[in-house]
């Protein structure tokens, strides 16, 4: 449906003044209380609530997806800072004025949007064979990014029972020589009484700052088991979600193996943990199968394969809590348990 007044007004917003969004803020590293500057807020709406992560891995809805049967998107992963807020929307605004603008604002300042869509007209799903198409907001609400966002605001409540009458959503990037910035913005329909909500994910991608795990040797790994009868390892890296042992892994490789040669009679559990991020039984397969990938590196060593018993442990047995990446990153490990 064609709507000509409208259309013109987005013509005027993505002039030079965009009246629509205000940037509070002044520097690129967004402050509680104040607004990203490439990505602002839709004028009127008040800052509920504010969350910030130097680095960070999240999903982003990339494309409709399936949403009958338990169906889930195929996100897009990225790395690097994390920024959420929250917004509640000035009243008599609908979601698709407040979609538009954002649209409009992103695209003057360099973005391109990589997917737009609305639960309303069904566009964030794909179609449903043999029946009508899906309008559920709720359905979008369970899906939308990874991880689930927290409870943040003033009603302390989860982002999903905010969608109770429709939603909508928008993903943009812009790349440049610092890096890429992908802006998520969920827009969430609900009573009179709660309101519309904004809910703005900012993740700007970058290079995690490195060698903050202290490398172990052959010698302090000997000492350790010698102690405590275990040792943790965190110089054994993997392809995200894989268990491909990544090349910078080799110096640790190399010293396990100097630590099983120059002790004939030890043998040793290795054991696989990951974080708590994904299902549970997807994680205990995978630190299994990590666990495995370091025994069969061994054994192409020379290692008598009789030595190891492996097990995996998923995220089952944590050392740090998981609810920030440093923790994350100290429960990603192998370990070494004494026979």
């Amino acid at each position: 449906m064609k709507q000509p007044a409208f259309v013109a007004s987005l013509v005027r917003l993505a002039g030079a003044t965009l009246l629509s969004l205000c940037a509070c803020a002044s520097t690129s590293a967004a402050e509680p209380g104040k607004d990203h500057p490439l990505v602002g807020r839709y004028e009127g709406s008040v800052l509920d609530g504010y969350k910030a992560s130097a680095y960070d891995e999240v999903g982003l809805i990339k494309e409709p997806f399936q949403n009958w049967g338990g169906g889930k998107p195929d996100l897009l992963k990225v790395e690097g800072k994390v920024t959420l807020y929250l917004y509640k929307l000035p009243k008599e605004r609908s979601l698709l004025e407040v979609q538009r603008n954002y649209e409009a604002s992103l695209k003057a300042k360099g973005f391109e949007i990589v997917f737009s869509c609305g639960t309303a007209n069904a566009s964030c799903y794909k179609p449903r064979p043999g029946s009508g198409d899906s309008t559920t907001p709720y359905d979008f609400a369970l899906a939308f990014d990874d991880p689930e966002w927290p409870r943040l605001g003033s009603r302390g409540d989860y982002a999903r029972n905010y969608f109770a009458v429709s939603g909508r959503y928008l993903l943009a990037r812009k790349s440049g020589p610092a890096g890429t910035v992908y802006a998520s913005i969920a827009l969430a329909e609900h009573n009179a009484d709660v309101g519309n909500h904004a809910f703005v994910r900012v993740v700007e991608s970058k290079a995690m700052e490195e060698n903050k795990i202290v490398f172990l040797d052959a010698t302090a790994m000997q000492k350790s088991l010698a102690e405590t009868g275990r040792v943790n390892l965190y110089g054994i890296l993997f392809d995200l979600d894989k268990d491909v042992i990544r090349p910078e892994s080799q110096p640790t490789l190399d010293e396990m193996t100097k630590l099983m040669r120059n002790n004939p009679p030890l043998k040793l559990s290795v054991v696989g943990h990951t974080d708590a991020q994904g299902e549970a039984k997807h994680n205990d397969d995978l630190s299994k199968r990590r666990a495995l990938a370091v025994i069969a590196v061994l054994v192409k060593a020379g290692v008598d394969p009789r030595r190891f018993t492996t097990r995996g442990a998923g995220a089952s047995e944590p050392v740090a809590p998981n609810d920030s990446e440093a923790g994350r990153a100290k429960n990603r490990r192998v370990e070494l348990i004494r026979l």
